[in-house]
């Protein structure tokens, strides 16, 4: 059991990439870290990852909406009865032309990747409002929340969602003190670069970000940017080159980016 005073923070899809990254890095500065995931073995490597007894996991399938109280109360009885920030991150990803696309994976995407984020800040706001002001919710999102391409139609709509969802929550929540933000990462060293990102090819990922001449960021550097986002007072932050021109992009040549959408296929679709 922690102390009252030991700062707490909630992490879902902890089993792996940019969840057990971020848990590694609240870890080491002594925060009480506890990690959700549908993962199990995954997240005992992650736990095992982390000195310390100040650590908890918790089965959670974030679509299930009434076992994200149960995994929070929990949590929060584990972490001495608070919860200072919560990292939305649980997600999945899926390519390839709307047209081919089966019901079960474009409801699969948005039920995680959008579905579970609305649940998550609903159930967590209560423990959030007891430890504001400095409680902080923040939601992993993507470049591919900045602009969408060929073949990602699903996929970014959920974290062009996701954004809005974080300037919704950030107008809704700032009389109470609680931080609302997002991470919008490029091309991050996880495991999902490994998939392909369409059933139908069995090209990794990977392959076509190397092909393409695009970074592969470092996953410590998604961790970082929510280290500076639960301390921080900006709204959307920006993690690797690639997200970054294409913010800059996006805003002053918004044309030029359009047609090279058009001109090419995705990296996740054909």
């Amino acid at each position: 059991m922690a102390d009252d005073t030991r700062r707490s923070i909630f992490i879902t899809g902890g089993a792996s990439g940019i969840g057990r990254a971020v848990a590694r890095h609240f870890g080491d500065r002594g925060w009480f870290v506890g990690i959700a995931d549908v993962n199990v073995h995954g997240m005992e490597d992650t736990l095992g990852l982390i000195g310390g007894g100040f650590k908890y996991m918790h089965e959670l399938d974030v679509r299930d909406r009434d076992a994200w109280d149960v995994a929070l109360e929990s949590f929060s009885t584990a972490a001495g009865g608070r919860i200072d920030a919560m990292v939305n991150n649980a997600g999945i990803g899926t390519g390839g032309p709307l047209a081919e696309l089966e019901k079960e994976e474009i409801d699969r995407c948005l039920d995680i990747n959008l579905r579970g984020v609305l649940y998550g800040a609903q159930a967590v706001y209560p423990h959030l409002q007891k430890t504001a002001p400095g409680s902080a919710l923040v939601n992993i999102a993507s470049a591919a929340g900045m602009t969408g391409g060929s073949g990602m139609s699903v996929y970014s709509a959920t974290k062009f969602g996701v954004r809005g969802i974080t300037e919704s929550l950030d107008a809704e929540w700032a009389e109470e003190g609680i931080t609302v933000a997002d991470i919008c990462p490029s091309f991050i060293e996880t495991p999902l670069l490994e998939g392909t990102g369409n059933r139908r090819s069995n090209e990794s990922v990977r392959s076509r970000v190397v092909a393409a001449g695009l970074e592969i960021t470092p996953v410590e550097e998604v961790a970082k940017a929510v280290w500076d986002a639960v301390h921080g007072t900006d709204l959307h932050y920006l993690v690797g080159k690639t997200a970054r021109q294409l913010n800059f992009a996006k805003r002053w040549m918004p044309g030029k980016v359009r047609r090279q959408n058009r001109e090419r296929t995705t990296l996740l679709g054909k």
